[in-house]
């Protein structure tokens, strides 16, 4: 998918975000804890929840759309303890189905996962917790086999060494099969492993945060249950940075207290923003970026600043007066963005995990080409709404819709000029011309 984008337009409106991308994954994950239906809404249409969906369905469950994103995930065949590699090495979040089964089963199968590329991205947390839980691991033909001896885990105290959220989701879901109190120390604290363990608790085994640790009951049997998703924050912000960098005016319905050090460092710059119960309203129609103020920032785990808006964050700050500068403390590489940026004119240099942006006055429109992480890829959309004249987003491998729900119709409606183009018909264009 190619996306044409005339620059030089203010947003206005309002939107409201769609459910996240990293909570709904996870849950649809959880599906597989129960032969009872569940029932999820507001599910994003993204393509990493359609891998997902699939995911499920190859592993034995029945996916029903009820509509309007919403889906009803009830027992099909019985559960297959191996998880197909074509689906597994596309999105990482898949790796997760690894303990449900484990625990349903008492064997699983599962291919080393896929997804962005961002630097190495270990699953040895999974492992060391799945294996303090009594699983026996085997790393092998490219993938983990996990058994559990006579086909039984016990509840542990687990703790990890880095706060990650695939790892504490992974080990609270496996860990609400296993009868008694498991705890996870050193967990992530991301409002989306919080939107995990309510629906665990809805399963039937109660999940909780407790002086810092994740407590979770397991039980030999879950439930079935119905659960909203919760909104997307990475969305939120995005939206927020593109009413900023095109001086428009909006209104983003999400919960504000999930973007709080984002909502902080947009405000230090001099962002006018108006907080209330239900959104955040970024109002820029009278304000020129010159009159912003540039920032250094660190990413890190929640409640730090989150990785996914670093590299839109960058569009922004192409055009803020002075030099500002964002260290990556989460991954150790996410700058794919920079030479598309600088195609359009911004001046971003990267030394080692930071970003060092001197802001100029003024972005041009050209090709540049989306590689390989979808935050980029909404990075490289941001900027070329500012730049002068127009622009083509090339996004061969579809990145941004992995992390986007109907990204150019929203800005579209919020008064965006971009058009998407399928890649065939863009290539037909060029072979006429």
């Amino acid at each position: 998918m190619n996306y044409r984008i005339r620059g030089g337009r203010a947003l206005r409106g309002e939107v409201t975000v769609p459910g996240a991308k990293n909570s709904a994954l996870h849950l649809l994950a959880a599906s597989l804890l129960t032969d009872e239906p569940i029932t999820l809404r507001n599910v994003p249409d993204l393509r990493d929840v359609r891998t997902q969906l699939a995911l499920l369905e190859a592993l034995g469950k029945r996916v029903e759309p009820l509509g309007e994103g919403a889906y009803r995930i009830a027992p099909g065949s019985p559960l297959a303890s191996e998880a197909p590699g074509e689906l597994v090495q596309k999105l990482r979040a898949s790796f997760h189905v690894l303990g449900p089964l484990l625990a349903r089963l008492g064997e699983a199968y599962v291919p080393l996962p896929g997804g962005d590329v961002l630097g190495p991205r270990p699953v040895d947390l999974h492992v060391g917790g799945l294996q303090a839980l009594g699983a026996v691991i085997e790393v092998r033909e490219g993938g983990v086999c996990a058994r559990a001896p006579a086909q039984k885990l016990r509840p542990a105290t687990i703790s990890l060494p880095y706060p990650s959220v695939g790892a504490t989701v992974h080990l609270a879901l496996t860990a609400a099969l296993v009868p008694g109190t498991t705890l996870i120390e050193n967990p992530a604290r991301e409002p989306e492993v919080d939107d995990v363990l309510a629906f665990l608790s809805a399963l039937g085994a109660p999940a909780r945060r407790r002086e810092g640790r994740i407590e979770v009951q397991g039980q030999p049997k879950l439930r079935g249950a119905e659960h909203r998703v919760m909104p997307d924050r990475i969305c939120a912000g995005t939206y927020l940075l593109a009413g900023a960098i095109t001086r428009g005016e909006l209104m983003v319905r999400c919960r504000p207290w999930h973007l709080r050090p984002f909502l902080d460092t947009l405000q230090a710059m001099g962002v006018p923003l108006q907080e209330f119960a239900d959104g955040v309203a970024v109002r820029c129609e009278d304000l020129t970026l010159t009159s912003l103020r540039p920032v250094r920032v660190e990413t890190q785990p929640y409640p730090g600043f989150p990785t996914d808006l670093h590299p839109p964050l960058t569009a922004l700050l192409s055009l803020v007066p002075g030099e500002s500068r964002i260290r990556e403390g989460v991954f150790e590489d996410r700058f794919a963005y920079a030479a598309g940026l600088r195609a359009l004119g911004a001046r971003v240099r990267i030394r080692g995990r930071e970003a060092i942006i001197e802001g100029v006055p003024r972005l041009y429109g050209t090709e540049v080409k989306v590689e390989r992480d979808n935050r980029a890829g909404a990075a490289l959309v941001l900027a070329a709404l500012a730049a002068e004249g127009e622009s083509r987003v090339c996004d061969e491998e579809e990145q941004i819709p992995r992390g986007y729900h109907r990204f150019a119709e929203t800005l579209r409606d919020l008064g965006a000029d971009i058009v998407e183009e399928s890649l065939i018909s863009t290539r037909h264009r060029e072979e006429g011309e």
